[in-house]
């Protein structure tokens, strides 16, 4: 019986990921962070890498079932899987993305998969030119990249809401103060 919380966060670049992230590890007693990015391989060779990658991740997350320690993830597997829907690597990722959310569904955590986005699509904009936002080298991201990243993500997340009964998905719009979004994901995650 899972005694740990596993949560994703996902969301498209500028909907506050590191934020909230931030926040979760902070607030959830014995939680440890993790930052993922995917290859910067875009090629078909990249399939292979990414592939490696997150078979790996799942086995360190298997490795810490009932553990007594949470995890929350900024990013994972679900981003590749973006990112090739909407065109950005010259592979498709859906034959390994289903089979990792497949197993994804059956750890022994008490999962959360939740997407932050912007009802206010317009707030891309704003929030993409802030002089602390990191700018990542050969991933620059304009507010219609980030729109259609969204998009994407919350068509993800009612698919696997459908699909997985296992994984508890939310949607959580971040426009609010920060201190609303937090009392929201209190109440999601029960702390």
């Amino acid at each position: 019986m899972a005694n740990s919380k596993l949560i994703v966060i996902e969301g498209a670049q500028g909907a506050g990921k590191t934020t909230i992230t931030d926040f979760l590890r902070h607030s959830l007693s014995y939680t440890n962070l993790y930052r993922l990015c995917g290859t910067s391989d875009s090629t078909p060779t990249g399939k292979k890498k990414a592939e490696e990658m997150y078979d790996h991740l799942m086995e360190y997350i298997k490795g810490l079932e009932n553990k007594s320690i949470n995890l929350v993830f900024d990013r994972t597997f679900f981003t590749e899987e973006n990112y090739c829907r909407l065109g950005k690597k010259e592979y498709t990722f859906s034959d390994v993305y289903e089979r990792l959310l497949d197993e994804f569904s059956k750890l022994d955590f008490e999962i959360y998969y939740i997407t932050l986005y912007l009802e206010n699509e317009d707030l891309y904009n704003e929030r993409l030119k802030r002089p602390e936002k990191a700018s990542f080298h050969n991933s620059k991201f304009e507010a219609e990249n980030s729109i259609n990243q969204q998009r994407v993500y919350l068509e993800m997340a009612e698919d696997i809401k459908k699909r997985y009964p296992s994984i508890k998905v939310f949607n959580v719009e971040n426009s609010k103060t920060l201190e609303e979004t937090q009392a929201e994901l209190r109440s999601i995650i029960g702390f």
